[in-house]
């Protein structure tokens, strides 16, 4: 391998939704139908049946320029549908989520802040062939040097690495770019790994028992693999999902003279670097390179947006490359932001007439049990039967979100009388020391004189 071994720059892993790790899907049968409980939801059979019929939409291509809007009153679900759908869709299927608030920064243009979501929603599945080197990890030796400016620290510069598969066996000398990888990522004997043969882009893809002398674990957190076989090097498919964000980033940091020297590029990509990175993937797309990969953009709190924000998403739903945009409001007849217009859900007719809207409903008793029960078990929450039903009681009478979140208040309650088990006491003393918003009001207007204005 030659020494002029490059880095691949990988795709920037956008955050998932922690309160909705657990959902895996829009739990509906083979006929579209929706389970009362699967896949992490509960309820809202109807709203998911619609989710559903959006999902095989989208899936035949039969989507373009349409969006969906969920709307109901707070913690009915709106997010968690939006996930589902995402999940329906496939795991490398890109997911932002934001705000409508978060368009008012003071640093970037509200089109900027929108435009980047959309793109970093949009994927390219690109599938390569590429040569590498593949085998198990027998035995790693790396040479170290003194660093030019820091002569009292040492950097690792070239490294000897012996791959063997179950047919063949090679010792390896690769650069300091592809040592420096291996030292990041930890890599030691016992290792599955390939290495790009163009690029130096290193990638584990597990961990084997199979090999003498590598120390194991009972508890293994890597993932068990065999060793592979056949030759060292050889062609393999490398299928990667990049978004066109990543793109952006990378080719704007390319053009700035500033990158150079590693203090990054200008906080807003050009239209130019972004009609470069589409023209690139139109390529890819004619060559059959690559694959568009449509994500989901979720906006929540969609009134939060103003009309110039509307504008631009209008706009972006025509365009060929745009995601699936899902917008959720609980609000009803309402201001449009930067007008005086009242307007169903706060957006303007000409784009709610191009969304698909889905009503949420309160939950039901049944369903608030069953959701808080998950929650629990999420959280490793024991309660018995009749704080269970005192939290059910209280979510039919305020809300779920309220009931979900006494959870975590009444077993450290639990747990200061001695006890593993949230009893109805302890959900009774939480609810005393957090109130909901109806008490809340009601202490608003008791003390209202002494409250400042």
């Amino acid at each position: 391998m030659s020494s002029g071994v490059g880095i691949r720059v990988e795709p920037v892993t956008r955050r998932r939704i922690s309160a909705h790790s657990h959902i895996r899907g829009l739990g509906l049968d083979e006929k579209g139908k929706a389970i009362f409980k699967a896949d992490g939801l509960v309820g809202q059979l109807e709203a998911r049946e619609a989710a559903g019929i959006v999902v095989k939409l989208i899936k035949e291509g039969k989507f373009a320029g349409r969006g969906v809007l969920f709307v109901g009153p707070p913690g009915t679900g709106k997010t968690a549908l939006a996930v589902a759908i995402a999940r329906e869709l496939g795991e490398d299927t890109p997911f932002v989520t934001m705000s409508g608030s978060e368009i008012y920064s003071v640093e970037r243009k509200k089109t900027e802040v929108l435009m980047e979501a959309v793109r970093s929603a949009l994927g390219v599945r690109i599938r390569e062939i590429r040569k590498v080197y593949e085998g198990v990890v027998k035995e790693i030796k790396i040479r170290r040097a003194r660093h030019p400016l820091t002569p009292y620290y040492a950097i690792p510069v070239e490294a000897k690495i012996t791959l063997a598969t179950k047919d063949e066996e090679a010792t390896l000398t690769v650069p300091e770019e592809v040592t420096q990888q291996i030292v990041e990522m930890g890599i030691r004997k016992g290792d599955v790994i390939w290495i790009d043969a163009e690029t130096g882009r290193v990638h584990r893809v597990g961990r084997t028992k199979e090999v003498e002398g590598a120390r194991t674990y009972d508890i293994e957190v890597k993932k068990v693999v065999e060793i592979p076989k056949g030759p060292i090097k050889k062609e393999k498919e490398i299928v990667s999902v990049v978004t066109l964000h990543d793109l952006d980033v990378y080719y704007a940091a390319q053009r700035s003279f500033i990158s150079i020297f590693g203090f990054g590029f200008e906080r807003e990509i050009s239209p130019e670097v972004r009609r470069e990175v589409e023209g690139l993937v139109k390529k890819w797309l004619d060559q059959k390179k690559a694959e568009l990969v449509p994500g989901v953009l979720f906006i929540d709190d969609a009134h939060m947006l103003d009309i110039e924000s509307f504008s631009f998403l209008s706009r972006a739903m025509e365009s060929e490359f745009a995601p699936i945009l899902i917008l959720a409001t609980n609000r009803g007849f309402a201001r449009i932001k930067g007008t005086d217009i009242e307007s169903p859900h706060g957006m303007p007719l000409d784009l709610l007439d191009r969304l698909l809207i889905i009503p949420t409903r309160p939950y039901t008793a049944e369903e608030i049990r069953e959701i808080v029960k998950i929650r629990a078990e999420e959280a490793e929450i024991d309660l018995t039967q009749e704080a269970l039903e005192k939290l059910v009681e209280i979510g039919t009478k305020t809300s779920l979100r309220y009931a979900v979140q006494l959870l975590e208040p009444a077993r450290i309650i639990a747990e200061e009388r001695g006890s593993s088990k949230i009893e109805v006491e302890d959900v009774e003393k939480a609810k005393k020391l957090f109130v909901d918003v109806s008490v809340s009001v009601e202490y608003l207007k008791k003390y209202e004189s002494l409250f400042l204005k």
